[in-house]
This record gives C-alpha cells, structure tokens and sequence, in this order.
C-alpha cells in the first residue's frame, strides 16, 4: 500500500516538476529581458543583504573598567567622579543637584575641580578628556 502511494506521488511530483520547467521555458521566450532582471535583481538584493549582515557584525561591548591610574593621578574624588558621570549624561547642573542631594553650587565648585584637574574650559571639552583617558564611558 505504502509503495503504491510513493510511486503515485513520486509520479505526481515529476510532473509538476516537468510542467513547471515547461512553463520557465514558455516565460523565458516570451519575456527574456524581465526574466533576466529579475533574476540579476534578486542576486543583487542577496548580496547587498549578504555584505550588510558581514559589515554590520558587531562585536559584542567590553565592560567598562575605569583606568583607576588615571583617577588616582588625576586626584579626581568619589563625588567629583559620581558628578563628571552625570555630566556626561548630559544632566544639568540643577539636575546634577537634585539626584545627589546637595545643591547647585556644591556642583558647580566641583565641576570647577574638574576643569582644573583634568585642563578642560568647556564641559564637552571635559567629558571629552575624561573619556579619552578612561576616566568615564
């Protein structure tokens, strides 16, 4: 029983098969440019799908360690650190203020500290600085 239904199917999907290759070479002949476009257009959406999968492979991130050389050099405190991290996050001063509970100008005399400690003018000239030395993320 088992081997009569294989060979009906087995029939079956020749046929579809050899119909199905008819039916190519009938479109091939009749249309020989739209076929070979969309053939072309389709490698190309494959490869350009291809290379962005290998370009766009990142590897996975590093945890962050903070160069404690740099700190200790630096003469950067526990709180100045804990402030230069919430600038980087872009927090105000006021903001800055509120999340550590004490106020605006504690901050800013320790965002002056910074500036010295690490020869910065500018707060973006700060973060930029910490950053390169391993100081922040």
């Amino acid at each position: 029983m088992w081997r009569t239904i294989l060979i009906y199917g087995a029939c079956l999907a020749a046929g579809a098969v050899g119909l199905q290759w008819l039916e190519y070479r009938l479109l091939v002949r009749t249309h020989p440019y739209e076929v070979y476009l969309a053939i072309f257009a389709l490698a190309c959406m494959g490869l350009g799908a291809w290379v962005a999968v290998r370009l766009l492979r990142r590897p996975p991130p590093q945890p962050f360690e903070v160069n404690t050389q740099a700190v200790e050099s630096l003469g950067v405190s526990a709180r100045e650190l804990e402030v230069l991290q919430l600038l980087a996050a872009g927090n105000s001063n006021k903001e800055i203020a509120r999340r550590l509970e004490v106020s605006p100008n504690t901050v800013k005399t320790h965002i002056a500290k910074l500036f010295e400690k690490l020869g910065a003018k500018r707060r973006t000239e700060a973060i930029l600085r910490a950053r390169e030395l391993g100081v922040i993320r």
